[in-house]
């Protein structure tokens, strides 16, 4: 394993410099906050992931979680995450004071939570999950839900998980079959099953608090007739004491990565006595949850870049490390007499990093503009802003989901390469994190349902009017890079990648707007890889003009090498990335219609 997982520099330069952190700190939902405590928070829990995420985190993909007597038993440092993370505050930071909670930035707190990922990536996840589902509760649920649960979810010592997918649906929501059957208490039975559910129980958990999906007996069909339970594994008492709720751990599945992270099967009601609560109204539980689907999807890319990050600071190390060949002459010819040179000196090899550099910083400045976007939308008391920075947020997460994820297992699988023969062995760290990120494009969402809503409702949401914002955003960067020189080209550059994205849109609406919804999606994914490779290079070009910035000013906060490197690095992605944009643009705008099942017999 590399020495370090994290550029903490990189990481602070973003946060402060690039993203702005302390602007957060005007508004009165955070004034009781400043930079040295936001500043301490974040190194305090760089110094826990040193000391017990880090350490364990081959260990946990060769002891993996597995199911054994009904529970499932997971490596002991899952408790540790959950018990003194939650002392730590790293479950109840974000929630409000009048919940327990610290009323962190989200901007700080999910860069707290990047560190614990690129740390290991198995265990942040049992926190995160636990975070999530008392956040449902303290936003619909009633006082006797909120007082019963959310104090020990927060603490750490109860789990949380959220509750989805089933065996015969999958993704489509619409064709869940959970049933919920009032017991005339107020309360419901609850019968079903629910695969693929993260977290799901340990042998640490004293309680695992399940936010169910279900149907209440005679509820519309499809999505509109899905409520939300809180659906305990044991139900507490007047008393505090705990009963079964017949809530059965049915298996865990073996995974090829995140094998410490637990994916449970979990049975409801298999002897008749799983008893919920309802969360807020009947058949609204879908809009319920994608109030926490939008803070699962920015964590799903915070752990992808996280482990992006982290594969590149272990290939880094190796390059730096590791003599093989010798660079040409300047006769083309290689000298047998000189000693071997590292292999950071290969022009290939340097390609590679500076991939894995180009995607793993801007994924992680993607992640940190999100929460950015996050915490003025809900710390505004101006309406206006409140919906600009809503329909920012809302047409940014789909890619911020599927860009760390996707691109993220290119860049790993680029520093898998720079390893060479080793990358492929299990002495070496890289084919972990090859393992360990594949499963982000799948989780909360695949990278085509992502795709489809970006291009199906983010695309046209409110006339058009956050595609309209994002590029006003990106607009302002483009003037304030275009009056440096050595910036100018790649201005102009993101530019016409703008109108031609105008093109795109302008090839593609008239199918939508003609009721064609199957041809105007078919091609979704190539949509979101080309907005995904604007949006990275506005970000690139928005970091590299800042650094220009702090060198005019002989600003000494960084080296001057750092901020250099940013500039590099940017021009790298310009260069080698971005005319990436030109090929899909030609598919997209192309007639031909090729995936779209017709009556014509086509083997696939």
């Amino acid at each position: 394993m590399a020495k370090e997982y994290l550029d903490m520099d990189t990481l602070k330069y973003l946060l402060y410099d690039v993203h702005g952190l302390k602007d957060m700190l005007a508004y009165e939902r955070f004034q009781d906050h400043d930079e040295e405590s936001l500043g301490m928070f974040i190194d305090s829990v760089k110094e826990f992931s040193d000391r017990e995420l880090f350490p364990y985190f081959k260990e946990m993909d060769e002891q993996p979680a597995h199911h054994k007597d009904g529970t499932v038993i997971v490596h002991k440092q899952v408790d540790v995450m959950m018990k003194k993370g939650g002392e730590m505050g790293l479950i109840a930071a974000p929630f409000d004071y009048a919940h327990g909670g610290l009323q962190l930035p989200g901007m700080a707190y999910t860069t707290a939570a990047y560190i614990l990922d690129a740390a290991n990536n198995h265990l942040p996840g049992y926190a995160g999950l636990t975070l999530g589902a008392a956040e449902l509760i303290v936003h619909f649920g009633d006082e006797h839900l909120n007082d019963t649960y959310v104090p020990k979810m927060l603490s750490g010592e109860w789990g949380g998980t959220m509750c989805l997918t089933e065996p015969q649906a999958g993704s489509s929501l619409s064709d869940i079959t959970t049933k919920a059957i009032p017991n005339g208490d107020g309360g419901y039975r609850i019968e079903g099953q629910k695969i693929f559910i993260s977290g799901g129980d340990t042998q640490y958990a004293e309680n695992i608090v399940h936010l169910v999906l279900a149907r209440i007996e005679g509820a519309p069909a499809g999505t509109k007739g899905i409520s939300l339970f809180v659906v305990p594994k044991h139900r507490p008492g007047t008393d505090g004491n705990l009963t079964y709720n017949d809530v059965t751990t049915v298996a865990d599945f073996q995974k090829m990565g995140q094998r410490g992270y637990c994916t449970t099967h979990l049975g409801f009601g298999d002897k008749g006595d799983c008893h919920g609560w309802l969360v807020g109204e009947p058949h609204k539980g879908l809009k319920y949850m994608f109030l926490m689907m939008n803070g699962a999807r920015i964590a799903v890319g915070r752990g992808a870049a996280a482990i992006a990050m982290a594969a590149y600071q272990a290939s880094l190390e190796y390059a730096n490390e590791r003599p093989q060949g010798r660079k040409l002459t300047s006769t083309g010819k290689k000298n047998p007499d000189e000693n071997q040179t590292l292999i950071i000196e290969h022009p290939d090899v340097r390609r590679m990093l500076l991939l894995q550099k180009a995607i793993a910083e801007a994924s992680l400045s993607l992640v940190v503009l999100a929460s950015r976007y996050q915490d003025i939308k809900q710390a505004t008391a101006d309406e206006e802003e409140r919906k600009k920075y809503h329909l920012l947020l809302e047409i940014i997460i789909p890619i911020v989901k599927t860009y760390p994820s996707e691109a993220g297992a290119v860049a790993v699988n680029n520093g898998l390469q720079v390893l060479g023969g080793y990358g492929f062995c299990s002495d070496f760290i890289l084919q972990q994190y090859y393992r360990d990120i594949r499963i982000s494009a799948i989780y909360e969402g695949t990278t085509g349902i992502q795709s489809q809503d970006l291009l199906g409702r983010k695309i046209p949401m409110d006339n058009g009017k956050a595609l309209e914002l994002l590029a006003a955003e990106m607009m302002e960067t483009i003037g304030n890079a275009a009056a440096y020189e050595d910036l100018k080209k790649q201005a102009g550059v993101l530019g016409s990648k703008l109108k031609q994205a105008k093109e795109i849109l302008a090839f593609l609406m008239p199918y939508a707007q003609k009721g064609d919804y199957e041809r105007y999606l078919a091609d979704a994914n190539l949509f979101m890889e080309y907005l995904s490779i604007v949006t990275i290079g506005w970000l690139w070009l928005d970091m590299a003009t800042k650094a220009k910035q702090s060198l005019l000013k002989g600003e000494t906060k960084f080296s001057e090498a750092f901020y250099e490197s940013k500039i590099h690095t940017m021009k790298f992605y310009f260069k080698y990335e971005v005319p990436k944009t030109n090929g899909l643009a030609e598919s997209l705008m192309d007639d031909e219609v090729l995936t779209v099942k017709t009556g014509k017999k086509v083997f696939v």
